[in-house]
């Protein structure tokens, strides 16, 4: 199976929640070992208020790495620093203590965020989502964000005071982590909150350690994903990834993660601003002047070399805010197979809850 007949196939299940298809294609896995066809991870999406974007947190891993080394990777205990952009071999505690200089166009933008930041209204950030899969119907949804972490979404507006009266809260650990993360970026140091951001998610780099112990890591991460592709008929073991390689894995997570805040706090100018100064830092996203609807925006494309070249994703923002606008995901070079946009507004809870809204 190639990741079009995936693409294919997931038209014929229930609607992805806003940003959960756009992981899916995130999460194709890349070649296995040179001597293996290319495949990908097959997904199953599953009915249910937590079958996407709360719960897939599955995301490319490459060089014959996936979900099974993810969920193996949660019990992991590793340590993160951030990666250098400019190396040719595996990183180092010693190479990798510098993040690297930060896009001139993000980075001027996060200085007017913060020059126009002022008292924010509200205690929670409302985001309504338009998706459209090719071949499908727009798929709407309306999820309110509040600022003390808690998540809530529903099909229609109608829906979301019953979900906050009735304690349909979906926000997990991970939600709260990577919001942190951004809070922090905002005006703290930049190699720190790289290493915040990655690290929200569980992962098996173990940066920062010894060469054995960073060994250890990887080798216990690849014995488990080399048991579940011995399942499939797989006999090639996995291999574990080195320099440009390994940075792409390390960089797929900082975009994924801080793209989450982004998507969870985007009406909080600190949260964006955050976001924007840590994904500066991505070399291989590139930012390009842009308008849409008439206004002037940014164009950043996260590329394929962050998804092991099985997807790049475009995201949209405005050039005076940097509020998100849009976000289209597909095989790289062609068409974007989702794209969604986001209506942000800042809100009370209260006066959501009362309908008000």
């Amino acid at each position: 199976m190639d990741e079009m007949d995936l693409v294919s196939q997931l038209k014929d299940v229930a609607p992805l929640r806003p940003e959960a298809y756009e992981r899916a294609r995130a999460t194709l896995r890349g070649a296995m070992a040179e001597a293996e066809p290319a495949r990908v991870q097959e997904l199953a999406p599953v009915r249910g208020k937590r079958s996407s974007w709360a719960r897939n947190r599955r995301r490319t891993l490459g060089a014959g790495i996936g979900a099974g080394l993810l969920a193996l990777a949660a019990g992991t205990a590793v340590v993160l620093v951030a990666p250098s952009t400019h190396q040719s071999v595996a990183p180092t505690a010693a190479s990798a203590s510098q993040a690297p200089g930060g896009n001139i166009k993000l980075v001027s933008l996060v200085t007017d965020i913060k020059a126009s930041d002022g008292s924010l209204p509200g205690d929670a950030s409302l985001v309504v989502n338009t998706q459209t899969i090719t071949g499908r119907t727009p798929y709407v949804t309306y999820s309110l964000y509040t600022d003390s972490g808690e998540y809530y979404v529903t099909d229609t507006q109608n829906a979301l005071p019953g979900a906050i009266a009735g304690r349909d809260n979906l926000a997990e650990d991970v939600n709260a982590r990577e919001v942190a993360a951004a809070r922090f970026a905002a005006t703290g140091d930049l190699d720190a909150a790289r290493k915040q951001m990655i690290n929200a998610t569980p992962n098996p780099f173990g940066l920062g350690l010894s060469p054995a112990e960073q060994k250890a890591a990887w080798d216990k991460a690849l014995a488990e994903e080399a048991k579940i592709l011995k399942q499939k008929g797989v006999t090639t073991p996995p291999k574990r990834p080195t320099g440009k390689a390994l940075e792409g894995l390390i960089n797929n997570h900082l975009w994924i993660n801080s793209v989450d805040a982004l998507a969870r706090g985007a009406a909080n100018p600190e949260i964006r601003a955050g976001v924007l100064r840590l994904i500066s830092t991505i070399p291989d996203v590139t930012v390009k002047d842009s308008t849409t609807g008439g206004q002037p925006t940014l164009t950043l494309t996260a590329g394929s070399a962050l998804f092991q070249g099985s997807a790049e994703q475009v995201l949209t923002i405005s050039a005076k805010t940097g509020m998100p606008v849009s976000s289209a995901v597909g095989a790289p070079g062609k068409k974007a197979d989702s794209v969604t946009t986001f209506k942000v507004s800042r809100v009370t809870v209260a006066d959501v809850k009362a309908g008000k809204f």
